[in-house]
This record gives structure tokens, sequence and C-alpha cells, in this order.
């Protein structure tokens, strides 16, 4: 399991959806798709680099920035936008993903067995009061633990109530399943699960 490098920039462009927006009509409606991908996340990038101008602040990654103490609102907000949709976008799939042996002996010695640790994840997601993020992420001991966050917090911020290193994250924002599902966010949460690129997660893991 080899970690994905991160890269250093100066600017940071909004990544393109390598599936299009109508990759998953019986999970997520391609309307929802295009204004989540072009009007939400297009906007927190181009918040991210005014802010992140404002602060003076260049040559680090996404990870680094959203890593350092007294983020100011801005970075934290708009930052935690453009990583957390990044990393959203990253580990769907429209094709059909298992898990490697590996992944599904690491997720049985953390969480018991693969339907506990689905289960898990999709009620950090339906307990989330409001709007924010469910997370799977790897401790520094190298175990791997599910939580949520508020808003576009993450557990790589000092804030997060749990920190550790994003391997999964899935939006549970309103306008990530509204359409398409209304106030039934569990239904949202069952179903796109079923369509997370278990090899990207993987490759996320250290």
């Amino acid at each position: 399991m080899e970690a994905t490098p991160a890269t250093a920039v100066t600017t940071f462009a909004l990544p393109e959806i390598p599936y299009g927006y109508n990759a998953f009509p019986d999970t997520i409606d391609a309307m929802t798709m295009e204004i989540h991908h072009s009007k939400h996340h297009q906007g927190y990038t181009n918040k991210l680099n005014a802010a992140l101008e404002e602060a003076n602040i260049s040559g680090k990654t996404i990870e680094e920035i959203l890593s350092m103490d007294n983020l100011p609102t801005g970075i934290r907000n708009n930052g935690g936008g453009y990583y957390n949709h990044t990393l959203y976008w990253d580990i769907l799939t429209p094709g059909n993903s298992g898990m490697s042996d590996d992944l599904k002996a690491q997720i049985v010695k953390d969480f018991g067995s693969e339907e506990s640790f689905k289960n898990e994840l999709a009620d950090a997601g339906a307990k989330r009061f409001g709007s924010g993020w469910a997370w799977v992420c790897q401790d520094n001991d190298k175990k791997l633990h599910i939580c949520s966050t508020p808003n576009q917090d993450n557990p790589l911020m000092a804030v997060a109530e749990r920190m550790g290193k994003p391997i999964l994250g899935i939006d549970v924002w309103e306008h990530a399943y509204y359409l398409k599902y209304q106030n039934k966010r569990g239904d949202y949460l069952k179903n796109i699960i079923k369509i997370i690129n278990w090899d990207k997660v993987e490759s996320r893991i250290s």
C-alpha cells in the first residue's frame, strides 16, 4: 500500500472529473454532479487561492496548509472545501471496485468485519448534524478509524475532534444529494458506498 505523493503548488486548480457528470445516474444525478463540481468546488478553489494570496502563503501542499495551526477562517473553510471535494471525486468510480485481500484484512482487523465497517461509515454520515463529512482515516499507528467533521473541516486540521490522515471522505452537505434524495440522507449514504473506488482508497494508506 503506497501513499499517493502530494505536490506543492502556488495556485490550486479545480481537478477534472475523469468519469463525467452522468457516470452515476442510479446514485447521483448529473445535475447534482455538475452543480457540485462546477459551482461549489470551483467556488472553494477560487476563494482558497484568494485567501492564500491575502495571507502570503505559497509553495505548500494543501495537506501542509490545512495542518497549520490557527488557520484563518477563509483558508480553513475554502481550503477544507477544496481538499475535501478533491478527495471525494477521486474515490468514486463508475465501475465495480472490490477491495483487495490486503484491504479487507486490515478492515476486518480494525472494524471486525467489512459489514461493520460500512455500517459504521454510513452511521457517521447519518448522525452528522447539519452539514459536514464522514471520514475513514489512518492513525499514526497505522490503524484505520471512522469519524465525522462539521462544515468543511477535516481530520487534517488541529480543530478536529479526532485527527488522522483521510483516505476516504463522503460529503453529507445537502447539495451533495438533495435533488435526488431530498431528506433521505441514509439512502444516499447506502448507495454512494456502493460506488467507492477501493483501489484509490487503498492507495492512500501508508
